[in-house]
């Protein structure tokens, strides 16, 4: 040890107090004394001796009931005693060893037997520090790695819909589903390129912040997943991973609340959305950054529907309006050209009927 041990006597005879005192001293021990158990309590606490040399026979509060209190008392009962008494009766040195002293030696000492006892006392001591050293290390880095792991079950609860989330982390991936009945909602901002060269980062980053949080609200309120939001893009679909009545409605009636809300932001944004209903795959890439996405045709004509619809407008397909046209006003567009679709006939919807 690079720190002297540091060694409690205990007995009410200063005689006795002197030549433990000396023995210990020649021996490189520090010492500290007490006269009676009283005073022997209270420096323990003080001090925190790593040894006590406890004398039995002494007023006020006897060595046996110092004992019982130290190995009854969580802070102090790892510190090691050896009684040293002149009762040298085997029922004393029992009861002694039954209440936790880890030796008995009789008066009068004989020092190398002294010095050997405590010696083996104190290895046992430092072992015993050192294993609650390490505990405290591993107990720390417990709860670091749990700190972390809530940590990172609560970035994937953001990114990755509840469902998807819990099955990475129960599986450590996800297996790819196809989903045959999914509406699929696309919205875009309008000359948001030519926002962004007239007004300052903090301020461009600022609104479309807003504008997603209340997306994103919009998008929970009427059982929509949150697929992504690239740049100015917002996607989000229904039917996939909770059972939805009608999610081709929702995501209409989540659409025309988007226009409404990116109207009265302080930017004055308008927006583009389209819908379309059919089926997707669904699955998690990446490995260090997780992305839950869709592919297939659906979400493709969903894209066209966004791109071609009219400024503050859902734009959505024939599957789409003989879903929802029982509560919604709207009319035809006619059949429009789309790209890599040949033409196709596109709904506009203005507002909810019922």
């Amino acid at each position: 040890m690079t720190e002297r041990s540091l060694i409690l006597i205990v007995d009410d005879e200063p005689i006795n107090v002197d030549l433990l005192e000396q023995n210990l001293e020649d021996l490189d021990y520090d010492t500290i004394s007490a006269y009676h158990g009283k005073e022997a309590l209270e420096k323990t606490f003080a001090e925190t001796p790593d040894l006590i040399l406890l004398d039995i026979m002494m007023p006020e509060m006897d060595g046996y009931e110092v004992l019982e209190r130290l190995k009854s008392d969580h802070a102090t009962r790892h510190i090691p005693v050896i009684m040293i008494s002149a009762v040298d009766d085997m029922g004393s040195v029992v009861r002694c060893i039954e209440q936790g002293a880890e030796d008995y030696i009789f008066k009068p000492f004989d020092p190398v037997l002294l010095k050997a006892r405590i010696g083996a006392c104190l290895q046992r001591k430092r072992w015993y520090d050192q294993e609650q050293l390490y505990l405290r290390q591993i107990e720390g880095h417990l709860k670091t790695i749990e700190a972390e792991k809530k940590r990172s079950d609560g970035l994937l609860d953001v990114i990755l819909p509840k469902t998807i989330a819990e099955e990475l982390k129960k599986r450590n991936h996800v297996i790819p589903r196809r989903h045959d009945e999914v509406a699929v909602l696309f919205c875009d901002i309008v000359g948001f390129t030519r926002y962004c060269e007239s007004h300052s980062p903090e301020e461009v980053v600022a609104n479309l912040g807003k504008l997603t949080e209340i997306f994103e609200r919009l998008a929970e309120n009427y059982g929509l997943e949150k697929i992504n939001a690239i740049g100015d893009e917002f996607m989000a679909a229904g039917g996939l991973t909770d059972h939805v009545e009608n999610s081709a409605l929702n995501c209409v009636k989540c659409g025309l609340e988007m226009i409404t809300a990116a109207e009265h932001l302080a930017s004055r944004w308008q927006v583009r959305i389209g819908v379309h209903f059919g089926p997707v795959i669904a699955g998690v890439v990446g490995h260090r950054k997780f992305l839950f996405g869709l592919w297939g045709d659906t979400v493709n004509t969903a894209a066209r529907m966004q791109s071609h619809g009219l400024v503050n407008t859902v734009n959505v397909t024939r599957d789409v309006w003989e879903r929802i046209a029982h509560a919604c006003h709207g009319e035809s567009r006619g059949a429009l050209p789309v790209k890599g679709k040949g033409e196709m006939e596109m709904f506009r919807v203005d507002r909810i009927i019922v």
